[in-house]
């Protein structure tokens, strides 16, 4: 049998996770969300509930990986195979990896976009229209179908030429440089912003506490479709991560970091964007591709400096969004190795080419695509992996897996809140997301 790939530090481990975590929800949803829902307010439960899922469903996945030392098909028959059902598990576990394959063909269309605007910031085009109309008109080009092929065949070479490069030379190595140069160059945004006149007003929006806000249910709602959907646990990435953790190594101090490092740069986004929005007297009241195409870039360019801070703004991000569509590719290009026993080289390209031919028929539904994806796909996922690991694998190998490379036991109340609570979750956000359109 064929040595499985492992990752060659803690750290480089626990980058991979946090580039995996880190992503557009970060950037352009959640500054937004906690300018909408009363600063404060949102934050509270939104870190209720990132403590609440990091320390119960992505020690799971993590620790389900590298039980089964497999991706989601073949731990999920792994799991089933105990009651004579590994068929029925392998079946199941084709949903997330579809899952992880769509949701990277759709951010790979996402992530032309990025690409186009980080080069532009450069040559000067990204700032070039005068007004916001004329940021609209050229962002509604570019997302149109077949609007921006060029790039979007590009950032899908660069992706797969790291993925070649396996675990440890390529996964391990991009999020290394990558993460650290993301945090280092928003931190470096968040300084200067700090300096401009009318950011004090950001940091108030920031951090007031709407009591309303905080009673609404919604707020709790929106707040739990945040972290969810930020921390990665869809029974795909964080799964197929942990298949390469070595076992001497502590999960539950791992999902830990990624926990900490992904609010940090949620955080970051939003002590940028906030403030940076109140610095012209804006409200921050426009989310997703639109904040990140047309709003800001039409602000950074009345700013002192924004040349500079366009290059930075836009390399930053790209940095950001390249290490999550790494991690949503890997899933799929293992399963292939899996499955029809490929080396890796093969894979990637059988899903390179799977991804840009899709990709490029998609740009004009991207965000269609994405949206079934969130709301039924992702959390359907996550719960089928929660189901086969604390209910069908059982307590005594739950706690096996999750106590490896501890010297001290995990706490005891870890499997039954999984089993009851954890699983409830993933399933209550599946609901919500269907009754509300949407919550991630």
């Amino acid at each position: 049998m064929e040595k499985r790939e492992s990752f060659q530090s803690r750290w480089g481990f626990i980058l991979a996770c946090i580039g995996s975590a880190v992503g557009m929800g970060n950037i352009w949803m959640f500054p937004t969300r906690v300018s909408l829902y009363g600063g404060g307010a949102f934050l509270i439960p939104y870190i209720i509930f990132v403590v609440l899922i990091g320390s119960t469903g992505v020690i799971g996945e993590m620790s389900f990986g590298r039980g089964t030392r497999s991706g989601p098909i073949d731990a999920f028959g792994t799991a089933c195979e105990r009651h004579g059902k590994r068929k029925i598990g392998e079946a199941l576990g084709m949903i997330p990896v579809v899952g992880s394959m769509a949701m990277a063909i759709g951010y790979t269309v996402v992530m032309g976009w990025i690409l186009k605007y980080a080069i532009g910031a450069f040559s000067g085009t990204t700032l070039a229209p005068e007004h916001v109309d004329d940021f609209a008109d050229k962002f509604g080009s570019m997302a149109s179908a077949f609007g921006n092929n060029r790039w979007q065949v590009l950032i899908l070479c660069i992706t797969m030429a790291i993925l070649m490069f396996g675990v440890g030379n390529g996964i391990e190595t991009a999020n290394k440089i990558m993460m650290p140069i993301f945090f280092f160059l928003f931190v470096g945004l968040g300084i200067y912003i700090a300096f401009q006149p009318g950011a004090a007003a950001g940091y108030h929006y920031i951090f007031r506490i709407d009591p309303v806000a905080l009673a609404d249910p919604k707020t709790w709602i929106f707040a739990l479709g945040q972290a969810f959907f930020s921390l990665s646990v869809a029974g795909n990435g964080t799964l197929i991560y942990g298949s390469y953790l070595p076992d001497h190594e502590n999960i539950p101090a791992a999902a830990g970091r990624v926990a900490f490092f992904d609010t940090l740069a949620a955080m970051l986004a939003a002590l940028v964007i906030i403030p940076a929005m109140a610095t012209t007297g804006a409200k921050l009241n426009q989310g997703g591709p639109g904040l990140l195409f047309i709003y800001l870039p039409n602000l950074i360019k009345s700013m002192p400096g924004g040349r500079l801070i366009i290059i930075i703004f836009f390399v930053a991000v790209l940095f950001g969004g390249l290490t999550s569509l790494i991690n949503l590719y890997e899933a799929p290009i293992a399963t292939v190795q899996e499955k029809l026993h490929v080396g890796r080289r093969a894979a990637c390209m059988i899903i390179g080419a799977i991804g840009l031919g899709v990709s490029l028929l998609i740009q004009g539904i991207v965000s269609g695509w994405m949206d079934v994806l969130s709301i039924y796909i992702c959390p359907l996922g996550a719960g089928l992996a929660a189901i086969m690991f604390f209910w069908v694998c059982g307590k005594k190998y739950v706690e096996a897996q999750v106590n490896k490379g501890r010297t001290k036991l995990f706490t005891k109340w870890y499997y039954p809140i999984c089993k009851y609570l954890y699983v409830a979750v993933c399933f209550i956000v599946l609901i919500l997301g269907i009754a509300l359109g949407g919550i991630g």
